[in-house]
């Protein structure tokens, strides 16, 4: 199975990618809670000045060396990741393409067919990538979620690419 789609069309930087290394990216989202918890808009800056402070009050509160409970943290963050189900926000990968400024849709191309969503739209998509701790190999590489979860049932499958236009 190719894991590998581009983002080509009316861009700047036409750009690939690769659904088989996001599993490794901290911008992937929880989809078995990402539907049911409250979303709150964080800046960005905050959350990073929140994790950093939070580790440094550990440090200061329990010195620099590993404590026992490090080892089991990264072992359920493991764990975690073996068995869970994952996607990935569009909106960054549109955004390094940079559409030109005339672009307005995005064609999203499968191997049934092709469906077109304004850009906004398509900005705010998410891309899930692994289900169960596993990739989507038989119908993937990615399935498209709406950000309300109104098609997770029934996900846009068997993505081949995406389109500006």
């Amino acid at each position: 199975m190719n894991t590998i789609m581009p983002i080509k069309g009316k861009v700047k930087f036409p750009i690939t990618l690769d659904a088989g290394v996001w599993i490794f990216d901290d911008r992937r989202i929880d989809l078995n809670t990402y539907f049911t918890e409250e979303k709150s808009e964080k800046d960005t800056d905050e959350v990073e000045f929140t994790v950093a402070s939070k580790h440094w009050d550990r440090v200061i509160k329990e010195g620099a060396v590993s404590p026992p409970t490090l080892k089991s943290e990264r072992q359920f963050e493991k764990v975690r990741v073996l068995t869970g189900s994952f996607g990935i926000i569009l909106k960054p990968f549109l955004e390094n393409a940079e559409p030109e400024p005339e672009a307005s849709k995005l064609v999203i191309e499968t191997s049934t067919g092709e469906l077109s969503v304004s850009l906004d739209e398509g900005k705010e998509l998410i891309l899930a990538f692994s289900k169960n701790g596993k990739p989507l190999s038989t119908d993937g590489p990615v399935h498209i979620l709406y950000p309300d979860g109104s098609n997770k049932e029934n996900p846009i499958k068997n993505v081949k690419g995406f389109r500006v236009q």
